[in-house]
């Protein structure tokens, strides 16, 4: 019995092979040049750090990465082929592409324009007109991440944050500033109050200084008697801290200090309270 030949055509075989080989190559000449892309960053980063050598960063490695691959299959002869055989209608695709790039642009282009602006930085504390408040934790091509109460992280598109108004509360400012309000007794010697307030704020570890003094010397936020209440004066003050603690953090950390040292110094702090009178025992009706 006569044996059957097959032959095959092995020449699309050996072009996919070509393009995979050329793909894998691509791929390890671009991890390298992003691994060297964030070690120049970060040495960058030692002596200055801003919102837009992050954004930059980010961007610098997609480009990477594009770019390179992009000259891998340019430098493929012949390939043409084997793409239209792996991808079908070409057309189809590009069209695809094109669409759900749309968005991808927007906020990239948004993103630039944040780093080149910059209306905050990481570590400010923002908050957008819709009410989203947190810090500025990172930005990347195509949002920024922003830590709230209780560390939970929002992300928001570039191209949102970059339409709407924010209020920047850390703006030109080495920290961010809390209100905070301490109610005492009407017969409360004021001028001590507030010296005991002042030196329990400077002794919490969280705050910093806001100004110096008339000696030069670095100073706390100035007490104030800002208004009398039903059962307490209010005194108010504004207290300074790294932009990298949380809020609640400080507030717990100030609000603890403050009480603690006004119970040490016998000042009153004043709590409403109700007296319930019993009409059967008192005699009325």
């Amino acid at each position: 019995m006569p044996k059957l030949s097959i032959q095959t055509d092995g020449t699309l075989w050996q072009k996919v092979l070509l393009v995979v080989i050329t793909l894998v190559a691509a791929a390890l000449v671009a991890w390298l040049l992003t691994f060297l892309n964030g070690k120049v960053f970060k040495a960058i980063g030692r002596k200055q750090r801003g919102i837009h050598l992050v954004f930059f960063e980010r961007l610098n490695k997609w480009i990477i990465v594009i770019a390179v691959f992009l000259l891998a299959l340019s430098a493929l002869d012949g390939s043409s082929s084997v793409w239209k055989t792996m991808l079908g209608g070409t057309a189809v695709v590009s069209a695809v592409v094109a669409f759900a790039a749309q968005d991808v642009v927007k906020d990239i282009i948004a993103g630039l324009m944040i780093s080149l602006q910059k209306p905050f930085e990481i570590g400010d504390r923002i908050e957008l007109e819709d009410g989203t408040a947190g810090i500025v934790m990172d930005i990347t091509n195509r949002h920024v991440v922003l830590m709230g109460v209780d560390t939970i992280r929002y992300i928001v598109p570039n191209s949102r944050i970059n339409a709407m108004n924010l209020t920047n509360y850390s703006y030109h400012r080495s920290g961010r500033s809390a209100k905070f309000l301490f109610p005492v007794g009407y017969d409360t010697d004021l001028d001590l109050a507030k010296s005991v307030i002042q030196k329990a704020i400077a002794d919490c570890p969280l705050t910093k200084a806001g100004f110096t003094d008339d000696d030069g010397l670095p100073s706390y936020g100035r007490v104030y008697f800002m208004k009398f209440e039903s059962s307490a004066l209010i005194l108010q003050t504004t207290v300074i801290y790294e932009s990298r603690v949380p809020s609640e953090r400080l507030i717990d950390a100030v609000n603890s200090s403050v009480r603690e040292a006004l119970i040490n110094n016998g000042i009153e702090i004043p709590y409403e309270y109700v007296n319930v009178l019993d009409a059967g025992r008192t005699g009325g009706r």
